[in-house]
């Protein structure tokens, strides 16, 4: 029997699961839903049956009772929680950014590194989100052509702050002041995700700079990031800028892009055809537009990568990565 625990199970990424989990149909013979208190008994209809919701406690993970855990409830949750998980016996698949930087942990894009899975103590961390759609391009260009130096420019979705970010954008439009944003986000870009730190920029921008380190597997890659929430409801889009190390003919470049897996190149110009939010949401792989070289440096190319920040920034990934667990076990 292989059962497995959704952690959050009723937060936006956590209902995300359960659509994904749905869609592929995963040889998982038990689902457990858990969530905090003021969830508990909630009823969720999943797989053909309806789930009720438990609480999740110190208990929850007795006995061994779990084969895999997908969590999604917080950083605080994970912390407490994962380890408790592991200990016994489970494999945990955390969302949070608790333990991506843990070098015990290992941090995974299955299309990117995917052999890291298999090296886990109990722990796999899955990304951030904007660095997640960001990897899989990088993997291509950096396997092919070798990267100097990677420009990020950021256009987050206000549902990476979660619901109290999709509820400030809707209430603004009733002109309702915004409870999760600094600053109202209707008709408007903040150029401020998460806390600022130290040197300036934002914990999302250094995120996604030692996120991509770890993943590319390379300490001494030279990386900078803006990271800005812009005042759409879903999928996020990056203008990257990567500075090559050896020259490429720009139809090769693309056509290695499209021929990646999960990787989808959109980008006929004279159409105006090129990756758009509202074309995205929804889908599951990372759409690439755009793509053109930048002549103000050697070897330098620019993209426009727009993914759906809930699924392949967050669920899928994590599902794939059970899926990946599911088929060595087979």
């Amino acid at each position: 029997m292989v059962n497995c625990a959704i952690v959050g199970a009723t937060g936006l990424v956590g209902s995300t699961f359960l659509k994904v989990l749905e869609e592929k149909k995963l040889p998982i013979d038990n689902y457990v839903l858990l969530a905090s208190s003021k969830s508990r008994g909630k009823k969720i209809h999943f797989m053909d049956k309806d789930y009720v919701v438990e609480e999740l406690n110190d208990d929850s993970f007795n006995n061994k009772r779990f084969n895999y855990a997908l969590f999604s409830a917080g950083g605080n949750v994970s912390k407490y929680y994962a380890p408790i998980a592991k200990r016994n016996g489970c494999i945990v698949i955390d969302n949070s950014s608790t333990f991506r930087m843990d070098k015990d942990v290992p941090l995974v894009v299955p299309e990117v590194n995917r052999e890291k899975i298999f090296e886990n103590k109990g722990i796999i961390a899955n990304p951030n989100c904007s660095t997640i759609q960001a990897v899989l391009p990088l993997k291509v260009l950096n396997d092919i052509y070798g990267i100097k130096r990677i420009v990020y420019s950021t256009y987050q979705a206000v549902s990476g702050a979660g619901i109290k970010g999709i509820e400030d954008l809707e209430n603004e439009e009733c002109h309702i002041k915004p409870k999760k944003f600094p600053h109202p986000i209707y008709n408007n870009c903040l150029p401020h995700i998460d806390i600022f730190m130290e040197n300036g920029y934002t914990k999302e921008e250094m995120k996604m700079i030692e996120e991509t380190k770890k993943i590319l597997d390379n300490d001494s890659l030279n990386i900078t990031a803006t990271a800005v929430r812009v005042p759409v409801r879903n999928c996020h889009c990056e203008c990257i800028n990567v500075e090559l190390k050896n020259d490429f003919e720009i139809s090769a470049l693309k056509q290695e892009l499209n021929n990646a897996e999960n990787i989808v190149v959109l980008d006929d110009i004279n159409k105006n055809i090129y990756p758009l939010p509202t074309f995205v949401n929804g889908k599951d792989e990372v759409f690439i537009g755009r793509i053109r070289r930048d002549y103000s440096i050697k070897n330098g190319v620019n993209l426009w990568v727009v993914a759906d920040n809930i699924r392949k920034g967050a669920a899928t990934n994590a599902v794939q990565i059970l899926e990946e667990l599911l088929k060595s076990k087979r």
